[in-house]
């Protein structure tokens, strides 16, 4: 396996932070747009998609701030963490996407986070 690439992307979110980090943090949440089914016991989470299941463990999270898991099959130090941030003039509310990806994977790395964000925004009715 070769050495993993992070990566970073941003998207504009018209929603609370408050709101917006139940989404990215709890389990119900999280099976609204990011998989079919999430279950979580203590720091581990259980997501599923079309019958697979990867277990992440919550490494950080901060209220209405971020979160931070790792894939529980990584044998690197590679995480995915979204974080929210606003802009102190606009207002605006952004997640900002960490994540990493093999360097030939990459491209299909960020269009599978721009499809789960388009995924979140339709759940919180923000365009």
């Amino acid at each position: 396996m070769g050495d993993k690439v992070k990566f970073e992307i941003e998207f504009v979110i018209q929603s609370s932070p408050q709101l917006l980090y139940q989404y990215i943090s709890t389990p119900s949440g999280l099976s609204e747009w990011f998989a079919d089914n999430v279950n979580s016991r203590g720091e581990i989470f259980n997501f599923i998609w079309d019958g697979a299941e990867e277990s992440a463990k919550l490494l950080k999270r901060k209220s209405d701030e971020f979160v931070r898991f790792a894939w529980e099959e990584n044998e690197d130090d590679s995480f995915f963490e979204m974080r929210i941030i606003v802009d102190e003039i606009t207002k605006d509310v952004s997640l900002f996407i960490t994540d990493f990806a093999e360097e030939d994977e990459l491209e299909e790395a960020k269009m599978l986070w721009k499809n789960q964000i388009s995924s979140l925004k339709q759940v919180l009715g923000s365009t």
